[in-house]
């Protein structure tokens, strides 16, 4: 008998380590889409993708390094749209995806033309052609990729983020050239988006955060500002967050998703 408890108990041993090895967790493949709000322009910083504008300091970055187990796949990229997500993000999304966020439709309604129009020209028209866009053509273009995603990830928990309002009450060298009816229009630009890509994200059944909330007090001019306001030395940065929006803003949004 103390010979057969011999021989049993190294198996054993090699069978609870072998067993455990088996069984550890695979990784959460976390897939970041979407545009610059995504890839982190404005941050100054594109060490992982200087062409899209993808670095350490933007928010999926940020996100996967603090959470434990987490495969980060990171293909959003600056200027992109619905279409550009269709054709050059989309495949990153599979079946073995758990995790997925989003910011997009900001560029489709062209809002990057829109603020430039204020700084230099005047904005009216082209605020009215974006609010139109927006109602009449940015739900169907939010609908074929949400739909997309589900059919390629249906099990995978879905963060959508919105944008924010870029715009305080006040005015300062970071807002040369917009005046302050502009600034509420603009604003009330960003309150559409919101609500426009918050139904689309519910009718899919993913979790929307607007960033509205969380940028409040933030916006630009403002003493704390997490977005950048009017750079002439560096006109991509301009009107997006900076590092703080990503890590103090958009960071919790997506981790109140993602776990």
């Amino acid at each position: 008998m103390r010979k057969v408890m011999r021989g049993i108990a190294p198996v054993a041993c090699a069978l609870a380590v072998f067993g455990g090895a088996g069984t550890a967790a695979a990784a959460d493949r976390y897939v970041a889409l979407g545009d610059s709000y995504s890839s982190g322009t404005g941050t100054g910083s594109y060490t992982l993708n200087s062409g899209c504008q993808r670095g350490t300091s933007a928010y999926p970055y940020l996100a996967s390094r603090q959470r434990p187990n987490t495969d980060l796949v990171f293909v959003a990229c600056s200027g992109a749209t619905t279409d550009d997500v269709m054709a050059n993000q989309i495949s990153s999304v599979t079946s073995s995806t758990a995790l997925v966020s989003i910011t997009i439709g900001g560029n489709d309604a062209g809002f990057a033309d829109v603020v430039t129009a204020c700084v230099t020209i005047g904005c009216s028209g082209a605020i009215d052609d974006a609010e139109a866009y927006i109602r009449g053509t940015l739900p169907g273009k939010l609908n074929t990729v949400y739909a997309a995603i589900q059919r390629q990830a249906p099990s995978a928990t879905v963060a959508v983020l919105g944008y924010p309002r870029l715009f305080s009450s006040s005015s300062c060298a970071g807002t040369t050239g917009i005046s302050a009816s502009e600034r509420t229009e603009l604003n009330a630009v960003a309150d559409l988006l919101d609500a426009t890509i918050s139904a689309r994200a519910a009718a899919y059944g993913f979790r929307y955060v607007s960033a509205i909330s969380s940028f409040s007090g933030h916006a630009i001019c403002s003493g704390s500002a997490w977005i950048n306001g009017l750079n002439i030395f560096s006109i991509g940065e301009s009107f997006h967050p900076n590092r703080n929006g990503h890590s103090s803003g958009y960071t919790p949004l997506v981790r109140s998703v993602i776990g």
